[in-house]
């Protein structure tokens, strides 16, 4: 798949047929459809956003059971604190990873410490 190659896909106007999805799940996934590529949300923002607030862990069996990942992009959701929280689809969580760290999104406020390194260091030359 092109993204999973680090091709950048905006799937924000695929149009989904969820007609047969319970109405609090499709609150879930119109919601998890705003967040830009690069940014993420947690499961509490996503229930404070659909009115329920205290109900993220709703949220997260509700993003557990998407019938569209990628077009429903649970992969930007996070737990509280940054942490990543789980991903249903296939590769589970190393794949939750490899999306967000294709789409430059990181999963704390806090820079790492490689952030702004080259991928590659070229040696030091000795004088």
């Amino acid at each position: 798949m092109a993204l999973l190659d680090g091709e950048a896909i905006d799937l924000a106007g695929v149009v989904l047929d969820l007609e047969d999805v319970p109405v609090f799940e499709r609150r879930v996934y119109e919601v998890a459809r705003t967040i830009a590529p690069g940014t993420t949300l947690t499961y509490g923002d996503i229930a404070a956003r659909i009115g329920a607030p205290g109900e993220a862990r709703a949220v997260g069996q509700a993003l557990g059971q998407n019938p569209c990942p990628l077009s429903v992009p649970g992969h930007r959701v996070l737990a509280a604190g940054g942490k990543v929280g789980g991903f249903s689809a296939n590769g589970g969580i190393a794949t939750k990873l490899r999306l967000l760290s294709i789409e430059g999104a990181r999963t704390t406020s806090e820079p790492t410490l490689f952030e702004n390194l080259p991928l590659v260091a070229a040696p030091r030359r000795r004088r």
